[in-house]
C-alpha cells in the first residue's frame, strides 16, 4: 500500500472530520492518532525509530492510504519526500480556538503530566511535544508555532501539491483538489472533544494496555 494523501494539519483542526471525509472519498483507511494509540508500544516504536533516524514508513502505515493528525503531521516533510506522488492537505482553524481546544483535550495539563511518567510519553514527546519546544501551555508560543507551521508547510510543499483547508469549507475544494466527484451527502462534522477527554481520562486511570487491550508495555 502507498500513502496517497498526507495530512499536515495539527490535531484539533478538524482532523477527525477529515479522516471521515477521506475515507468516504475512497482514500481510506486513514491513519490518525485514534488508529495509532491502540496499536501499542511495538507500533509506537516505529515513530521513535523514525524520529531518531531510522524510519520504516511502509511498516508504520501498513494498511493505510492516507494520514491526518498527530503523530504524522509533524513529520509531513519526511512523508512528502517518502511518498512523492501523495497530495498534502493542511487543515487549519482560528488559532485562538485551536489553542483553547488543545488545552481542554490533547494538551490538557493533567494529560501532559501523566505522559511524562510513562513509556507512551516518549513517543508523544518525540512526535508532538518537542515540536512545540515542550511548552504545551504557553499560549503565545503555541500560537506562534501554529502559525509558523502553516508558513513552513506552504514554503516546503509546492502549491500544486498542497491544499490549505478549513473543514467548514465542505466538499467542493477538497474534491476539486483530489479530483474526485462531490458526494451527495453532507460533509462529515465530527466534534470529538468529549470523546477525546474521555479516552484521556480512561488511559490515566487504567493505563493504555487496559484501555486498548494489548499485552502491556513491551
Amino acid at each position: 500500500m502507498s500513502v496517497n494523501v498526507i495530512g499536515a494539519g495539527f490535531g484539533r483542526t478538524g482532523t477527525m472530520s477529515m479522516k471521515a471525509a477521506l475515507e468516504q472519498l475512497g482514500f481510506g483507511p486513514c491513519y490518525h492518532m485514534v488508529e495509532c494509540l491502540p496499536r501499542g508500544p511495538q507500533h509506537w516504536q516505529h515513530w521513535v525509530d523514525a524520529l531518531t533516524g531510522q524510519p520504516d514508513w511502509a511498516a508504520t502505515f501498513e494498511g493505510f492510504h492516507s494520514t491526518v493528525d498527530f503523530p504524522a503531521c509533524t513529520s509531513y516533510k519526511a512523508l512528502a519526500d517518502a511518498y512523492p506522488d501523495a497530495k498534502v492537505i493542511l487543515t487549519v482553524r482560528d488559532p485562538e480556538q485551536w489553542f483553547a481546544s488543545t488545552q481542554e483535550t490533547i494538551f490538557a495539563p493533567h494529560w501532559i503530566d501523566y505522559l511524562r511518567s510513562v513509556e507512551l510519553g516518549r513517543f508523544m514527546q518525540l512526535t508532538i511535544n518537542d515540536y512545540f519546544d515542550d511548552r504545551m501551555h504557553d499560549k503565545a508560543h503555541l500560537i506562534q508555532r501554529y502559525q509558523q507551521h502553516i508558513d513552513e508547510v506552504k514554503h516546503v510543499i509546492p502549491a500544486s501539491r498542497l491544499l490549505v483547508f478549513n473543514v467548514a469549507e465542505g466538499w467542493e475544494p477538497l474534491c476539486r483538489f483530489l479530483n474526485v466527484p462531490v458526494p451527495d451527502s453532507d460533509f462529515p462534522r465530527i466534534n470529538d472533544a468529549e470523546a477525546t477527554k474521555d479516552i484521556i481520562n480512561q488511559i490515566i486511570q487504567h493505563g493504555p494496555e487496559v484501555v486498548f487491550g494489548y499485552d502491556g508495555v513491551k
